[in-house]
């Protein structure tokens, strides 16, 4: 009697670390907040020893990338420079978590390859995550230009986290921000789902006709074993100091 009190026990505080998703509709993300990213302080040490694992050669300073590397030359030219070790890599975030496989206990690095002469055009190189198991590199895996990881999630408690994560750029005074739901299960990259555009805000290009937009994402009908629902809505507000968001549309938007 006293094992299975113990057990039960044992059972109610695994439960309270870990409180199970809510079946009713709630946030995912709201992207009307600003979010105040605060630089990852991964020691010099570790970068190094991530870096030399994921590249066979890199370079640690921009003033290193050779002027004579001709990127044109072939069909994809950030693969030549990542090829010619012509890359100043840097490690831009960080998450741990099990995410290839249930109960593992890993870390998921964000790596911004910054391959050299990469423009604008480029995103200013590609960027990968690296997924380490103690010392050893489990998955290196183009992640298609996302850099930012917003949440990490297990939808379905099956035991494997998914990672929100958002790519964007600027230009001309106008902020474009995207969003995708993503997966490392297996050691395989998967989008489980494109959001598309979360923000759009041209508040800085000093038109009079700025706006700025934002989307609220959802999950509901959250069932152990499947993943939820999930919805989005978008929010439209003037410029200025506060925003008076109102809701424009629902459902991914038709850039």
């Amino acid at each position: 009697m006293r094992i299975i009190f113990l057990l039960l026990v044992a059972s109610v505080l695994a439960g309270a670390q870990k409180p199970a998703l809510q079946k009713d509709r709630q946030v995912l993300k709201d992207f009307r907040k600003d979010t105040v990213v605060a630089p990852r302080n991964i020691p010099l040490a570790t970068q190094r020893t991530v870096l030399s694992k994921v590249f066979r050669r890199y370079l640690t300073d921009e003033s290193k990338c050779s002027s004579d590397f001709d990127m044109t030359n072939g069909p994809d030219p950030l693969a030549a420079a990542r090829k010619a070790g012509q890359i100043v890599p840097s490690i831009i975030d960080s998450v741990t978590g099990s995410f290839t496989g249930a109960g593992e206990s890993q870390t998921a690095y964000v790596i911004f390859v910054a391959e050299c002469h990469a423009s604008h055009a480029d995103n200013f190189g590609t960027k990968r995550v690296a997924i380490f198991q103690g010392p050893r590199l489990i998955a290196d895996l183009d992640v298609d230009f996302k850099r930012d990881i917003v949440r990490k999630t297990d939808l379905n408690s099956d035991g494997v986290d998914e990672l929100l994560m958002t790519s964007g750029d600027m230009n001309q005074g106008t902020v474009i921000e995207m969003a995708a739901l993503v997966s490392f299960e297996s050691g395989r990259f998967r989008v489980l789902h494109d959001f598309g555009t979360v923000v759009e805000d041209n508040c800085a290009s000093g038109r009079p006709d700025s706006t700025s937009t934002a989307s609220v994402l959802y999950i509901s009908d959250v069932i152990p074993g499947n993943m939820p629902k999930l919805t989005m809505e978008n929010y439209e507000s003037g410029c200025g100091q506060r925003k008076r968001w109102r809701l424009v549309s629902t459902g991914k938007r038709q850039d």
